[in-house]
């Protein structure tokens, strides 16, 4: 039995959690993928999932043997790629992470261009406002906006996003429009936070390179992106976000913005993949096509070289 194909299906096992969901990606009979991973844990002579009747769960040695498998897997990828000198010929599968504001409005309508370029690659979205654990999780590449604490991955910086403040009409119309910080006092903040029960620091703005927080009250807190935005839409207080994820409401009217002299820092945009000898074109010429498509989204005079 082909060694390589157990061990696809063994990472395929594992990133699903489940024998029937892989047989599904790959097209492939539950029974098969079954058969497959007894055959590499005999092969291996280990136990590498732990099997109840609700899920499967990786063993150590299999946490282990699929850090070891994605760097083969990938690294055969590469050998074979090594021969196609057309990109049009780059086959495999893309694992990636996007925030669900970019994939939404930016990202995932441009998709279709990149894949009539390579029509042999398949493409996993995953769309989260959480920092995923890109090693852990299997992805290929993550965009990341905001600051970065993953300090065993590739960093590539792509620019940063430019910043504004917002209110509905219908928020300004009952609690009148902010001029100056002092006014903020008589206003409510949307609060955003990455895990509820926690509260936010308040409203930002920049001054002279220097970050400032001011306080708030507020009567909403959110923890994700697209519900940030639609807290304000609602009417529920201002928010502060990237220009590029409210630029349509701002166009129409159904957002305005206020208080323009004190906008919060931008937010710089990354790129993250693994640490390793030979990154795979496939993903190469992913990271390339979408730093094009970011180009007219970030602020170009914080755009990093």
């Amino acid at each position: 039995m082909n060694k390589l194909e157990l061990l696809k299906t063994f990472v395929r096992v594992n990133e699903l959690c489940s024998f029937t969901l892989a047989g599904e990606s790959l097209g492939l009979p539950r029974s098969t993928v079954s058969e497959q991973v007894k055959a590499l844990e005999r092969l291996l002579g280990s136990r590498l999932f732990n099997r109840t009747t609700r899920r499967v769960q990786a063993t150590q040695d299999g946490l282990l043997l699929y850090e070891r498998s994605k760097d083969v897997l990938s690294g055969m990828d590469e050998i074979e790629s090594l021969f196609r000198a057309d990109d049009a010929q780059l086959s495999g599968r893309l694992r990636i992470d996007l925030p669900t504001m970019m994939a939404r409005r930016v990202i995932i309508p441009a998709l279709p261009q990149f894949l009539q370029r390579h029509p042999h690659l398949e493409v996993e979205i995953s769309c989260t406002d959480r920092q995923v654990d890109l090693l852990l999780e299997g992805f290929d590449c993550v965009m990341r906006i905001g600051a970065l604490s993953d300090l065993d991955v590739v960093a590539r910086p792509i620019g940063q996003l430019s910043m504004r403040n917002c209110a509905s009409p219908a928020y300004l119309a009952t609690f009148g429009m902010p001029h100056s910080l002092a006014d903020l006092a008589g206003h409510r903040l949307v609060h955003y936070v990455r895990n509820l029960g926690a509260r936010s620091a308040g409203f930002e703005y920049e001054r002279e390179g220097q970050v400032y927080l001011q306080p708030m009250g507020g009567v909403v807190t959110v923890n994700n992106a697209e519900a940030y935005s639609a807290a304000c839409l609602a009417g529920l207080g201002l928010i502060q976000v990237p220009a590029v994820g409210v630029a349509e409401h701002l166009r129409s009217g159904a957002l305005v913005s206020v208080l323009e002299p004190w906008q919060a820092q931008a937010m710089p945009v990354s790129l993250l993949y693994a640490r390793q000898r030979h990154v795979p074109r496939r993903v190469q010429a992913f990271m390339s096509w979408l730093a094009v498509v970011l180009e007219g989204q970030v602020d170009p005079a914080a755009s990093a070289s």
